[in-house]
């Protein structure tokens, strides 16, 4: 459906040019009016251009200047934003295995549950995630600043940290959200308490928010301190303007109880747990479907991260009223739950040892089954049970409109893939490249090589020879041995580190095949040469055709030479 409707819009802008082209207008409203589409309802347009996705819209805006204003227009982004396909987002940080350091990187997942081969440009090698909203992200990097990205149109907006207590710095303490009803994108860090001068990474009292657009970072005090520890383990979720995590509360059974910190007035509401209680137990909050949800479980002794037992999920049906509703009981679960979104479009995302899949909530009570899974990928060599998820969308959001204020920075010479700490991951992939060439050009060689013989010795297939048989028999071969030619990815620089991973995986296979490939077809030669020496002669039939001892010679000094 979506490429049908790119063809058709693609015919559109086409219509224009040829029509300039034919007679030049007066002026740009000639043009304009030129354009078939503009011809139509304004309703009628509307509903083409949301039909299709933010990659077409994003040449439409270079169409003309009515498309431009058209496709710009906030009413329209809202618009498109209900519409726009929802994407889960695989963050993996950063981080050191066997030795060896591995970027930060995302991969998205479509609405079929189908992971991308390309990464997403925007994230840094450096960089952490901590924030999804309206098609933009949040990432902390280790420079001073905060980078918010546009996914679709990779344009970036760098902000000055807020400057107190910088050495009580994480990714983890901060979040973004937006406010349906103010319109505003919000950044919030909940900043660690000084003790004597050093940070006290257990405890805060002042949440710093800043508003996309405003100068400065504001400082609003908490009721009381809470609890950075319940913050890091259990973590953040942002829903319809709120923001929500859990804090310690001795007097409550479940010994925590639901913060939230409303991104409009920017006040403070304490919310209970629900009453029924069943044991010391992870807490962890996380987002289904736009829904806040409280998920617990019991904990291996060594690694807390690791569930174990029966999985419970709380909702929270109604923020002012406080009710709960226990709406899934997952017997056996899988033994890590990433977030702050795991559910999307009626699954969830699980990872058990390096395989990250989905699993379709089935009912209320169920039980989970690694048959039912549907595998997305390989974490290996990565570090285990350190990914994130968000849900994410593709959207026209122009961040010009908050570059305009003192706070904003431009980003540090030699930042991401341009520093030392990457120069051999950078050189790795150069050797990548370089093996690719290699293997191309012995496979094409090897392919122009096998044509040449086929030509040269179909007329002793085509005769009605007693040869043909055995002389065909050993063409086959040749064309069995034949390379194939592969799918390339368009752009291989830009695949993500799984894909890096499965392409060099297959160059090393077909480069490690060249060798039996060489020798096979070196081999039919051989015998075709061998078979038509033996076997014309004695017939009288003329030898121009065949390929002599000086020709097989030549032939086999224009095989590829494996490298």
């Amino acid at each position: 459906m979506e490429n049908s409707e790119t063809d058709l819009l693609a015919q559109l802008p086409q219509h224009c040019g040829s029509a300039m082209a034919t007679e030049e207008p007066n002026s740009k409203r000639q043009i304009s009016e030129e354009c078939i589409i503009n011809r139509l309802p304004e309703d009628l347009i509307e509903q083409i251009f949301l039909s299709l996705p933010v990659s077409t819209l994003l040449r439409c805006v270079g169409v003309c200047k009515r498309w431009l204003n058209f496709i710009r227009d906030p009413e329209f982004v809202a618009t498109h934003l209900r519409h726009a396909h929802r994407y889960a987002l695989m963050f993996f940080p950063q981080g050191l295995v066997s030795g060896k350091p591995y970027p930060s990187e995302g991969i998205l997942v479509d609405e079929a549950w189908s992971p991308s081969v390309y990464a997403v440009p925007v994230i840094g090698p450096d960089d952490y995630l901590f924030g999804s909203c309206n098609g933009l992200i949040a990432l902390y990097t280790n420079t001073s600043t905060i980078k918010i990205a546009n996914l679709a149109t990779r344009e970036c907006l760098h902000l000055e940290k807020p400057a107190k207590n910088a050495r009580g710095h994480h990714f983890s303490f901060y979040s973004f959200g937006f406010h349906p009803v103010t319109k505003e994108y919000k950044i919030t860090h909940f900043l660690a308490d000084s003790v004597e001068g050093h940070p006290d990474c257990k405890h805060f009292s002042v949440i710093q928010v800043y508003t996309l657009g405003g100068e400065k970072w504001r400082d609003i005090p908490t009721p009381e301190a809470l609890s950075l520890d319940s913050v890091r383990n259990s973590g953040v979720v942002n829903v319809d303007g709120t923001v929500y995590w859990l804090t310690q509360d001795k007097t409550a059974s479940w010994r925590h109880a639901v913060m939230s910190f409303d991104l409009s007035d920017e006040s403070f509401t304490v919310i209970q747990l629900p009453a029924d209680y069943l044991g010391p137990r992870r807490l962890l909050i996380r987002d289904i479907d736009g829904n806040l949800c409280i998920v617990t479980a019991q904990t291996d002794c060594y690694d807390f991260k690791i569930l174990l037992g029966e999985l419970h999920i709380w909702t929270l049906d109604n923020p002012v009223e406080q009710r709960w509703s226990r709406k899934y009981n997952i017997k056996t679960p899988p033994i890590y739950i990433p977030g702050p979104h795991f559910g999307h479009r009626g699954r969830i995302l699980t990872q058990s040892s390096v395989r990250v899949s989905s699993y379709e909530l089935i009912g209320e009570n169920f039980e989970f089954s690694f048959s039912k899974t549907a595998e997305l990928l390989d974490l290996s060599p990565r570090r285990l049970y350190n990914m994130q998820s968000y849900i994410c969308v593709k959207l026209l959001v122009c961040l010009d409109a908050y570059k305009k204020v003192g706070i904003v920075r431009k980003p540090k010479q030699q930042l991401g893939w341009q520093s030392k700490k990457w120069e051999a991951w950078e050189n790795e992939r150069r050797e990548v490249e370089k093996l690719r060439t290699n293997v191309q050009k012995e496979e094409h060689d090897l392919s122009e090589l096998a044509e040449r013989m086929f030509k040269m010795y179909q007329v002793l297939v085509d005769k009605p020879l007693a040869i043909s048989e055995r002389v065909r028999t050993e063409l086959n071969k040749v064309l069995h041995h034949k390379p194939e030619k592969p799918n390339q990815p368009r752009f291989p620089w830009w695949l993500n580190w799984v894909e890096q991973k499965r392409d060099t995986e297959e160059l090393l296979s077909r480069s490690n095949k060249m060798n039996a490939r060489i020798k096979a077809i070196s081999q039919a030669q051989d015998n075709i040469s061998s078979i038509a020496r033996s076997y014309i002669p004695e017939l009288g039939i003329s030898t121009s055709g065949v390929s002599s001892s000086h020709d097989k010679k030549n032939e086999k000094e224009n095989l590829p030479c494996k490298t």
